[in-house]
């Protein structure tokens, strides 16, 4: 497959290629620079953000044969065989399908011999946190005294799981989710190597549908390349994967907002006719109440909301208040949290639909109280007016 030559060209290589977690890269670098290197490490953090990545890439770091140094040759064979995934030195071990006692029995009688042809002989145990409690406690000898050519990387995303005396015996790493703008650099990256035309918003989309994994990025990147044509843009994403476009959620709210209840049916029933899924409808409308949400409050960064703030319906800021809009993203999501369990989702958000029109006319209780309560201090600072006819009553 084309991407997958891409995916593997695109994995860092080196250290000062990892993407977005510059504390991990410095640290790593003065370990290595200054030969201090420990014989356990944890590298823990959300999926899709590097730990394994970064376990081969320090695994080729420490055995390549021009010597220890964060930018490995990658042509010695050592290199290749780490990164092929057959070096007899480096053994990777899945914690989820290795959990019990006896699989660490194993490592520990392995230690025991030294590597065939590098410096160390590393394990790299990802998910660590899946092991038993058992098998921690067997594992827990061998970290605590290794023999010095023995070097252990776990990775877990789950670190709470992982018992204190294994942590403390362990450099820690926290690896970070990548920002968007990071993701979206690499994504770009990828387009030129492979002289694929893209929109930016498209790939802001993508950036931020992966919340923080650049995995998770490359892995939905894969998909759109392969319908996209050679240009990538939002307006087939949105065809092809039966989502809601920006300009039919700004008629919608248009809609609402003027009371034109049954306009807005009609255009539901044609988003869905079109394809697009009831819980894909409220997600994206969700999404949009939330990024107006973030404008009413002054949160107008681009690369935040996905779009301009030009790109959404002026209307909805002429009519309508922060108030409305939180009760209305509230609405949505309830809907979300309530559709798993009713009998025709669909009914359920065309009510919900129906609500909404009539967004205009909602008075947030806290907001009427606020009110109430300037009217009272109005009526009490009043001068008291006399009654008509009262004068005459006094002078009778």
């Amino acid at each position: 497959m084309e991407f997958e030559v891409t995916a593997s060209r695109k994995r860092p290589q080196s250290l000062v290629e990892l993407s977005g977690q510059d504390f991990v890269v410095a640290t790593l670098k003065n370990s290595i620079e200054s030969g201090r290197i420990a014989h356990a490490y944890l590298f823990s953090g959300p999926r899709g953000v590097g730990k394994t990545s970064s376990a081969r890439i320090l695994a080729r770091s420490l055995n390549c044969e021009e010597g220890a140094s964060i930018t490995p040759c990658g042509v010695c064979s050592n290199c290749k065989e780490i990164a092929r995934g057959n070096s007899m030195d480096v053994i990777e071990i899945d914690g989820a399908s290795n959990t019990g006692v006896n699989d660490i029995r194993e490592i520990k009688d392995e230690v025991l011999f030294g590597p065939g042809s590098s410096r160390y002989k590393i394990y790299i145990i990802d998910e660590v946190h899946m092991l038993s409690n058992s098998a921690f406690n067997a594992l827990l000898k061998t970290i605590e005294e290794p023999p010095p050519y023995i070097i252990f990387i776990f990775a877990t995303t789950e670190i709470h799981k992982v018992p204190a005396t294994i942590r403390s015996r362990c450099q820690q790493f926290n690896f970070r989710l990548v920002e968007l703008g990071e993701i979206k650099r690499l994504l770009s990256n990828v387009c030129e190597e492979l002289s694929v035309k893209y929109d930016e918003d498209a790939l802001f989309w993508i950036a931020r549908e992966s919340t923080g994994s650049v995995r998770d990025a490359y892995t939905l990147f894969d998909q759109i390349v392969s319908f996209s044509e050679g240009h990538i843009t939002l307006d087939k994403i949105r065809e092809k994967l039966g989502l809601i476009g920006m300009d039919q959620l700004n008629e919608l709210m248009s809609f609402l907002v003027e009371e034109k209840q049954d306009e807005s049916l009609e255009l539901l029933d044609g988003i869905l006719s079109g394809g697009v899924s009831v819980e894909q409808f409220i997600i994206d409308m969700a999404e949009y109440l939330r990024n107006i949400l973030f404008i009413f409050h002054g949160v107008k960064k681009e690369s935040l909301l996905g779009y301009t703030e030009d790109r959404f319906s002026s209307s909805v800021f002429e009519n309508l208040n922060s108030r409305q809009i939180e009760w209305a993203l509230e609405e949505v999501i309830t809907l979300f949290r309530n559709i798993r369990y009713s009998l025709n989702p669909r009914f359920e958000l065309e009510l919900l639909i129906s609500r909404l029109s009539s967004i205009r006319y909602h008075i947030d209780p806290k907001a009427l109280l606020e009110e109430l309560g300037r009217m009272k201090a109005q009526l009490g600072t009043a001068p008291m007016q006399a009654i008509p006819g009262e004068d005459l009553k006094k002078k009778n």
